[in-house]
């Protein structure tokens, strides 16, 4: 591990000795440690289970954010995948290739370091989830001609397919639920009464989602409360995204699945940009997307919870 740490900062320009590093907890998928040099303090992400593409996913989808302006995230400094033979560091914007150091030795392992995003003593976590919702609504103003992304990413560790269509209806149909669920099949977890209720539900989404009253928003992805922090003088801060374009009210349901986010970041964000009518209804079938990731990450501990929300709505 000693040796990917220091490829990351010298790729970040710090190779000064290292004063202090601890872990961080919280993800699954990589070991996480907070470095302190004598230039500063990087959170440092190892391993993402060799995942191609993993850490330049984030590293874009961190930057899809940062280009709108609307909410703070943590600035990319250097990242690597299993899959690549070069090191990376970010790109300077969303349109444009990584910039490749080629005069650097070939490293394998899998790594992002990120800039240290401290928040202060005391921070008031209520006060900075009010902010997020109005921040929120402002990004979910940035827009695109159609949904999803130009490139692939990952929703925690599944791929996210992100190949973009015209039609809301239709990806969120082909590209989240139909995904998720042919994944489920080929896992053992898709058959019998589950697997028929999900073709109804597939069958039959234009009941809940209609077209013409949406336009591509772009989504942080997996907006659960973890991938909120407080950062510096208190503000909020969002890590993590598995961004593209999609209905903005995926995001807000998102914020309620585990555990939801404090009554003011709702109350701001429906100042900001009021959800439409019918919003309730949807809420549990947008969910029942990263339900279904979660039934493919860890099996039938999520399975009651699947076939409780089909049955809502298909019966």
């Amino acid at each position: 591990m000693d040796h990917i740490i220091a490829e990351a900062l010298r790729q970040a320009g710090d190779e000064t000795t290292i004063r202090e590093r601890a872990p961080v907890g919280g993800g699954s998928i990589s070991q996480a440690l907070r470095l302190r040099t004598a230039r500063g303090e990087y959170l440092i992400k190892i391993g993402g289970r060799g995942l191609p593409g993993f850490f330049a996913a984030e590293a874009r989808g961190l930057a899809l954010l940062a280009d709108t302006g609307a909410v703070r995230v943590p600035a990319v400094l250097a990242f690597q995948d299993a899959d690549t033979t070069t090191d990376h560091r970010p790109p300077t914007t969303v349109t444009k290739a990584p910039v490749v150091d080629r005069r650097s030795s070939v490293v394998h392992d899998s790594f992002i370091l990120l800039a240290w995003l401290a928040a202060p003593r005391g921070a008031d976590r209520a006060r900075a989830a009010e902010q997020l919702g109005g921040q929120l609504a402002e990004l979910h103003r940035a827009s695109a001609a159609s949904y999803g992304l130009d490139h692939d990413n990952y929703i925690g560790a599944t791929p996210q397919p992100n190949g973009q269509l015209g039609s809301w209806l239709a990806f969120f149909r082909d590209r989240r639920l139909g995904y998720q669920a042919e994944l489920a099949r080929r896992n053992g977890r898709m058959a019998g009464e589950r697997a028929r209720r999900v073709e109804r539900l597939l069958g039959r989404l234009g009941e809940w989602i209609d077209d013409r009253a949406i336009q591509p928003a772009l989504l942080h992805g997996d907006l659960w409360g973890g991938n909120f922090i407080v950062g510096p003088g208190g503000q909020p801060a969002l890590i993590d995204p598995a961004a593209y374009y999609g209905d903005r009210e995926t995001d807000l349901a998102m914020t309620r699945l585990f555990g939801g986010f404090p009554p003011d970041f709702y109350r701001a964000y429906e100042s900001a940009w009021p959800l439409p009518a019918g919003w309730r209804e949807r809420v549990d079938l947008y969910n029942l997307y990263h339900l279904l990731n979660h039934l493919n990450l860890f099996g039938e501990s999520y399975g009651a919870e699947v076939d409780a929300t089909l049955a809502r709505y298909v019966g």
